[in-house]
């Protein structure tokens, strides 16, 4: 029974304000606020314990995402904190409904003062559930690139290529392309090598194929691809893309660039560089022209 019920049917049967105030009204009052603390306590135990529960399941199975399960795990105890609130409003006889709606045109006057902090909030919800990046991740994001450390509800926080702390906020990553290098185990590598126009070009390809595919990190499947894809000023270039893992890719790819120059200067294959020749007119000095060639 409420105070406010309890009041009224006193009142109804004659009692005086004096009576009411009696040990029967106090151990009702009594009653009332050991219940709403007792409620309050379970409320509590019960929102961190399901919070608890939602964040281990993320733990336990690693094809998960923990960032996920721990966003899930605090919307879940707030909201059960929040339910335990107004349940003990009403045991108290107040009428939560004009408080709700109190709540909420304070809420919206609040958001129409944070729109930009809301803004981030709202993409930080949709980057947690579509997870497009995770942490751990290599992206580049509103040109910057990085190693994902965090994803929080305001900002992502990148680790540079050089250990420096990038934080972009979210609207930003939500609202520009990214590229995210780890998304797939395997990445295609790919060359540009150029060769004299005097060059055995058979002989050229089979040098930079066996080179290549001599690394372990090569892989014969998907089918390595090796073709001539331009005749440039002064070289026959060859476009070379092979398959490899996606965490040896940059490695992999510096080092090929290392030994197939180093493979075509021992099977004396020129790799040619530009040049110019200058035609010297008929009354320049001899020795200018000697220079010039």
């Amino acid at each position: 029974m409420t105070f406010s019920d309890f009041l009224s049917m006193q009142i109804a049967e004659g009692v005086t304000i004096g009576d009411v105030l009696t040990v029967d009204f106090l151990a009702s009052i009594l009653g009332n606020v050991v219940s709403a603390v007792a409620i309050l306590f379970l409320g509590f135990l019960v929102g961190r314990w399901a919070s608890h529960r939602i964040r281990k399941l993320g733990e336990k199975h690693h094809k998960l995402d923990t960032t996920l399960f721990n966003f899930l795990g605090s919307i879940s105890r707030y909201a059960i904190l929040a339910f335990t609130v107004i349940f003990v409003l009403n045991r108290f006889g107040l009428e939560t409904t004009s408080l709700v709606a109190a709540m909420g045109a304070a809420g919206l006057a609040i958001g129409l003062a944070l729109q930009g902090t809301l803004s981030n909030v709202a993409a930080g919800v949709m980057i947690i559930i579509f997870r497009p990046i995770k942490v751990g991740d290599f992206v580049e994001i509103a040109d910057e690139m990085g190693t994902v450390k965090d994803i929080s509800l305001n900002f992502t926080e990148l680790a540079s290529l050089g250990n420096t702390q990038i934080i972009i906020p979210n609207s930003e990553v939500w609202g520009n392309t990214i590229e995210n290098y780890s998304a797939y185990p395997t990445r295609r590598a790919e060359w540009t090598f150029g060769v004299s126009y005097d060059s055995d070009l058979k002989r050229a390809e089979q040098v930079i194929l066996d080179t290549i595919m001599a690394d372990e990190r090569s892989m014969p499947d998907p089918e390595p691809f090796i073709q001539v894809n331009n005749l440039g000023d002064s070289s026959v270039d060859f476009l070379v893309r092979v398959w490899v893992d996606s965490e040896a890719y940059f490695t992999y790819q510096a080092d090929m660039k290392r030994r197939v120059k180093e493979a075509l200067d021992e099977a004396g294959i020129e790799i040619p560089f530009p040049y110019r020749t200058l035609v010297m007119a008929g009354g320049e000095a001899p020795e200018l022209r000697q220079a010039a060639e």
